[in-house]
């Protein structure tokens, strides 16, 4: 079902389990633009919508600038097709950078088992330090 009545900036924030400020945030950069209502903004399904993908692109690693890009192409044509080839490039930049950082952490891994063992090894041959 989706939502469509409208929200204020506290249950929207009660919602994503963000701070208002945040939200703020994310309206100064252009991101989101509520409706005013004197001074209380009204938030619409629409802001909704692009504060859940702000807030996915955070959590998959992607700067403010990959994740602004990402939404504004769904108001310019070919819209949301245009969109979702985007996103689907920006997955595959992350996930090779999430492949390389477990590969470096893989290797480290290794060399520090390998150390530990020389570290072990050289302790063994030292003796128990008693003598």
């Amino acid at each position: 079902m989706t939502e469509t009545r409208t929200k204020t900036i506290a249950e929207l924030a009660r919602e994503f389990d963000v701070t208002t400020r945040t939200i703020r945030f994310y309206e100064a950069e252009g991101m989101l633009s509520p409706e005013r209502r004197g001074t209380q903004r009204i938030y619409h399904p629409r802001d909704r919508v692009r504060l859940r993908l702000i807030l996915r692109g955070k959590r998959l690693g992607l700067t403010l600038a990959e994740i602004r890009e990402i939404i504004d192409l769904y108001d310019s044509e070919p819209g949301e097709r245009a969109q979702l080839s985007l996103f689907l490039d920006k997955i595959a930049e992350r996930q090779a950078a999430l492949e390389q950082k477990r590969q470096d952490i893989a290797e480290t891994l290794m060399e520090l088992e390998q150390l530990e063992a020389n570290c072990r090894a050289r302790l063994s041959e030292l003796g128990d330090g008693n003598g």
